[in-house]
């Protein structure tokens, strides 16, 4: 059975829903439809099940643009997250348009018939269905949703107990009075501490090499305030959002214009949280803040169960694993009943599928992104990739708005298709995401990930700021896409513009 829409969404996480309201809000008048592997709304929100499982980001810029995040929480837990997309999906109408268990395996554009199709592997039924689309927008984010990044482990095959991967937490998990290992030094290791903490006996967060962290108040003093004056909804989001987006990219730009005077007011907010029997070195990474993505401990969670030893931070290699635990590059050994390897994320595009046009097959890694937005030389598709400086959902939403001016102009002009094509001098051999941050994940991704920009919108600088100004409000027509009309010839905008 073949379906057919205007537009096909792949993936129902906070960028597909946003995506589908998008096209409601903006008045695209586009039929669609979103095929979810998963048999629910939320994407991550709803496959990460780990204890502590919270967002990195503040929920101001977190949240969308349109809909208010109505809690006063800083970095909200994985449930209310997964609760706040699936009561925007109901509010727009959007959840009776998903088709969830369907995993897309192919899509592939036809220029003479001016369609995608797309073959999409019922996970219920086994069974292969055909779905067709004028517009294709890609929304499954970057990773894996199989397998996380596991390296192997000299000598793991020896251990007694469990090693356990995060991203798929086994519901069976009894770690109630174990000695817990939890080996890396991100987000989800330094969520993990204190939540496990509390059940176990001991949690020992294994890293190689330091990470920089900060803490916030688990509450939004403004956001408490603004609730207790009763000020609208709305009125609170908007002011709360616009602050958390200066204060983003202050931080960061202060990181870049002068790092030494941002290391240290990172390092001495620790150093007045951690108190004095708490070694610096675990705190003190090589590089310079925002080279790597920096870790936000709610209420400074972390630093308190360090300080009352409930759990305790080692930085070292590992030699090997042990019959009862893991010995260190320095000799000393860590005893653990489990492991938690919290050694990040697999990257893949597209969940993973195979892209065609025209029969001949994309390799994503050798496109370049045009905004940020569009994949040059594939037709009539756009994908979303988030920050990676600042909120996922700030470049989601603008990539969302973007193209659904894209579709309104080419229905007021009598467009039927869309395509941005690179010259040489457009492209970079870096990824898209290599120059901005030097995280593990990243530096893997640059096998899978499409190509950095050299100049003009195919340079992706991670700034929203740029990125408002350019995807709101500048030219459609900018000498760069090239539109064609039903039954006439390839035009190009400027050619269009006298047409």
């Amino acid at each position: 059975m073949t379906r057919h829409v205007d537009v096909l969404i792949i993936g129902a996480g906070i960028s597909g829903i946003g995506m589908a309201c998008h096209l409601t809000r903006e008045g695209t008048g586009r039929s669609y439809t979103i095929l979810e592997r998963r048999p629910a709304v939320g994407g991550t929100w709803d496959l990460f099940r780990y204890p502590g499982i919270r967002s990195d980001s503040d929920m101001y810029t977190f949240g969308y643009g349109f809909r208010p995040w109505h809690g006063t929480k800083v970095l909200a837990d994985g449930p209310h997250i997964r609760q706040y997309i699936a009561d925007t999906a109901a509010e727009y109408g959007v959840t009776e348009h998903i088709r969830f268990g369907r995993r897309m395996t192919r899509a592939s554009w036809s220029s003479e018939a001016g369609v995608w199709t797309v073959e999409a592997h019922n996970e219920q039924t086994g069974e292969i269905e055909r779905y067709t689309s004028n517009f294709l927008a890609g929304c499954t984010g970057y990773y894996d949703y199989d397998k996380g990044y596991r390296p192997a482990f000299t000598g793991e095959e020896r251990f007694g107990g469990r090693i356990v991967h995060p991203q798929h937490w086994p519901e069976d998990l009894d770690y109630a009075g174990k000695r817990v290992v939890v080996i890396g030094s991100g987000a989800t290791a330094i969520t993990l501490i204190p939540a496990m903490s509390a059940d176990a006996a001991h949690v020992t967060m294994l890293q190689r090499s330091p990470t920089y962290i900060t803490a916030l108040p688990a509450d939004d003093p403004v956001a408490v305030g603004l609730k207790l004056a009763r000020v609208p909804a709305k009125v609170a989001y908007r002011m709360g959002r616009a602050r958390n987006i200066a204060l983003q990219r202050a931080s960061f730009q202060l990181s870049r214009t002068n790092p030494a005077a941002s290391r240290k007011v990172l390092l001495g907010a620790v150093r007045a949280l951690v108190g004095p029997n708490i070694d610096m070195r675990h705190f003190t990474p090589s590089y310079n803040p925002w080279d790597q993505r920096l870790c936000v401990v709610p209420n400074g969670d972390l630093f308190k169960v360090l300080r009352r030893g409930k759990a305790s931070i080692v930085t070292d290699h590992i030699d090997t694993f042990t019959e009862t635990g893991i010995r260190l590059a320095s000799g000393a050994e860590l005893p653990a009943d489990i492991v938690i390897s919290a050694t990040g994320l697999q990257l893949q595009m597209l969940g993973g599928a195979t892209l065609e046009v025209d029969g001949a097959p994309v390799t994503v890694r050798d496109r370049v992104a045009y905004k940020g937005a569009l994949l040059d030389g594939v037709p009539n598709a756009m994908v979303v990739i988030g920050y990676t400086n600042a909120s996922w959902t700030l470049k989601a939403d603008l990539a969302a708005e973007y193209f659904c001016r894209v579709l309104n102009h080419m229905r007021a002009r009598g467009f039927t298709e869309f395509v941005a094509v690179a010259e040489d001098a457009d492209r970079s051999p870096h990824s898209l995401m290599g120059g901005a941050l030097t995280s593990g994940y990243i530096q893997r991704g640059d096998a899978v990930m499409p190509r950095q920009g050299a100049r003009g919108p195919w340079q992706v600088i991670n700034n929203y700021f740029r990125d408002r100004a350019m995807l709101r409000k500048g030219p459609i027509e900018d000498g760069v896409l090239t539109f064609t009309a039903a039954a006439s010839k390839p035009l190009r905008v400027a050619d269009a513009r006298t047409a």
